[in-house]
């Protein structure tokens, strides 16, 4: 696939087929992410990948503990209103199960330092700004392979449960789960807010 169009045609996808993706396609993935910028030259990420249910269910549990109050909302709510709550009201029920139906969940967890979460700077930011350019890139090689990803960003002590639950070091960070697979042909149709690239261009001045 060509790379202008993986770019157009990537997406977050909360529905997946009941096939497995081949590792040696798993491992293609996530060497693209590892082709990202990455600001200390040590690439100082790892990758956690699950396949096993029980591995699955084990990492899981601590979303179904935040979600399930969330979704008490959701029936009373957030049926019609903005595009942004219309994606809600869909991704929100879908938080488990577009990870544990995924044929693979990728825990990505970069190197952490003692500035990344009270940054006194931008460049202490650094180690964050990384792991999510190996996050996009991983996208966009699923979306080459013709897969596609969901995503889901921690909440709370989430990631660090999941981190503990793992044994992962403790200065390493999860920035989020992506759940790796093909889509399913029937998904929901969410609405999306379009902007022309005119609209964003600033020359000169804003």
């Amino acid at each position: 696939m060509e790379l202008y169009e993986a770019i157009y045609k990537r997406r977050i996808v909360r529905d997946f087929k009941d096939i497995p993706v081949l590792d040696e396609i798993l491992e293609k993935i996530i060497s693209a992410g590892m082709q990202a910028p990455t600001h200390d030259h040590l690439r100082n990420w790892e990758f956690v990948i699950l396949k096993d249910k029980k591995d699955k269910e084990n990492v899981l549990q601590f979303i179904k503990k935040g979600v399930e109050p969330q979704l008490e909302i959701l029936k009373r709510t957030l049926k019609e209103g903005t595009a942004q709550q219309k994606m809600y009201a869909v991704a929100m029920p879908r938080q488990y199960s577009m990870l544990y139906n995924a044929s693979h969940i990728i825990l990505p967890f970069f190197k952490s330092n003692h500035g990344v979460m009270h940054p006194s700077s931008v460049s202490s930011l650094n180690p964050l700004s990384s792991i999510w350019c190996v996050i996009e890139n991983i996208f966009l090689a699923a979306t080459a392979e013709n897969l596609a990803c969901s995503m889901r960003i921690p909440v709370g002590d989430e990631g660090l449960n999941v981190a503990k639950v793992l044994e992962v070091p403790d200065n390493y960070l999860l920035p989020c789960y992506i759940g790796l697979g093909y889509p399913a042909d029937e998904k929901p149709t969410i609405e999306q807010v379009l902007y022309n690239v005119k609209q964003k261009i600033h020359k000169g001045k804003w």
